[in-house]
């Protein structure tokens, strides 16, 4: 029934016989962009389970199908494989699409298969064959958290050992010890240890994710108490999305692994830096890096163009890129937060930085606005239909950018005529909606996925967030 490659489905049953696997872990992305999975025993797989699918309930995910319609297929993709490193037996975990039995065709909710149909509208569209996709995930490694969400109580509390906040804190009777090196608000860019206490945690991350076949490079400490990054190699547009599902999967269990806590929520501390995902981009034809040229920072026009499309929607891409409520509380000024639409050689100020040194096969452009509580398969979907609009009508962005435009204040913003990224999710999702057509070429996203998506944010996040009381608003409202 479903096309597979022959080649690599040997390689994976070979490595089902070189590691001596038991189960076999089947994952897909859901609309918000969890992973989910369904594990079956070794035994009651076979060549012909690639070919035909594994049925699952459709109806028990949100957003997805109706009780009366709740029959779906799992295609897992050989070549996507890898052994889990956190299991007790050995488990090899494939990634799988998901299929519509009732339309016959690849489900339009499934966001890999959204994905694809993005970069098949690419390269039907004749601008390229590949489209290059490098994200930086930045997360946080927390000892402690406790959330409260009741009729009479809204409350949370992170905890690090690497917080300023526990400088006065000393329990001896406990054996715990003040040891005084912590990074302190904003000072966590590169101080080696005992101030940066993350050091070995995040070696055994990299290391992990080298076993199940990510490339990494950097590995350091990021600028927020208690922040880490660590760089993995890029990708094409569904390598890269899931490789972002690899690296999530790996941080969050060695750190729960450790008795600690990671989370890539954008804006976990009030005052200090939040987490970003960059996102590093470039198209190629024949060979070919089309961003490469003469212009500015050697950039060419395909390349500018592609700029321009993206900073022109990006209100509307942000639905998809900035897809929490959390996310507009990193979206603000001074914390290197890129909000500003806008684009610069090196100026990480700006929304769009042009790399420093980038050679003719380097040659990229970086948006700085993305975070990873967004769903990797749209997101890079979304930045792509943008940018080749921008290619298809050329679309200029303008002047750059040199300046510090976290310097900037609102005024100035206003009166220079620039624009910002939204500032909540409901006006990022009232944008996309306004624009939705964009998102529709090619079929890529339909009317029913885009209503479905629309729908879940406004039903599971946008109206709840909106409908509690927060505690600054007692702060500034309880003695009115």
């Amino acid at each position: 029934m479903f096309q597979i490659d022959e080649a690599k489905l040997q390689k994976l049953f070979d490595t089902i016989k070189e590691h001596e696997i038991e189960f076999i872990d089947f994952r897909f992305t859901d609309i918000k962009g969890a992973w989910h999975h369904v594990t079956y025993n070794v035994k009651a797989i076979s060549e012909e389970t690639f070919r035909n699918g594994l049925p699952f309930d459709g109806s028990s995910l949100p957003a997805w199908q109706p009780i009366n319609k709740s029959d779906m297929v799992l295609v897992p993709e050989a070549g996507t494989e890898f052994v889990d490193p956190f299991t007790a037996d050995p488990t090899l975990v494939v990634i799988c699409d998901v299929y519509d039995i009732y339309k016959n065709q690849p489900y339009e909710k499934c966001p890999r298969s959204i994905a694809k149909k993005a970069l098949k509208y690419l390269q039907e569209s004749g601008i390229g064959d590949v489209a290059y996709f490098g994200p930086e995930n930045e997360f946080f490694v927390f000892d402690n958290i406790t959330i409260r969400d009741e009729i009479n109580c809204q409350s949370y509390e992170v905890d690090t050992s690497e917080g300023e906040w526990n400088r006065g804190v000393d329990n001896p009777e406990n054996d715990v010890y003040n040891i005084g090196h912590r990074p302190g608000t904003k000072g966590g860019y590169f101080p080696v240890p005992p101030v940066d206490s993350l050091m070995d945690i995040r070696a055994e991350m990299s290391k992990v994710m080298e076993e199940i076949g990510l490339e990494t490079y950097v590995i350091h400490h990021e600028v927020a108490q208690g922040q880490g990054e660590i760089g993995v190699k890029f990708g094409t547009l569904i390598e890269a999305a899931d490789n972002v599902q690899k690296l999530k999967y790996v941080v969050k269990n060695v750190a729960h692994i450790n008795g600690k806590t990671a989370t890539f929520m954008p804006k976990p501390l009030y005052g200090d830096n939040g987490n970003g995902m960059h996102t590093h981009i470039s198209i190629w034809k024949d060979g070919k890096n089309l961003f490469y040229g003469d212009g500015y920072a050697n950039l060419s026009e395909t390349g500018l163009h592609f700029i321009g499309g993206v900073l022109k929607h990006a209100r509307a891409v942000a639905a998809f890129t900035n897809a929490s409520t959390n996310s507009y509380k990193r979206l603000i000024p001074g914390f290197e937060a890129p909000s500003i639409l806008t684009y610069s050689a090196q100026n990480r100020s700006a929304s769009c930085r042009i790399p420093w040194g980038a050679g003719e096969k380097s040659v990229r452009t970086e948006f700085r606005f993305p975070d990873s509580s967004s769903n990797p398969y749209l997101a890079f979907t979304a930045l792509l239909l943008a940018g080749i609009d921008g290619i298809k009508n050329k679309i200029h962005p303008g002047e750059p950018m040199e300046m510090d435009l976290f310097e900037l204040s609102l005024d100035e913003i206003r009166e220079k005529g620039i624009k910002q990224m939204p500032h909540t999710l409901r006006e990022a999702v009232e944008a996309m909606l306004k624009e939705k057509e964009l998102f529709k070429v090619g079929e890529v996203m339909t009317e029913e996925f885009i209503q479905t998506y629309q729908h879940y944010k406004f039903e599971t996040e946008i109206w709840p967030w909106e409908g509690r009381p927060h505690p600054y608003e007692f702060i500034t409202t309880y003695s009115c």
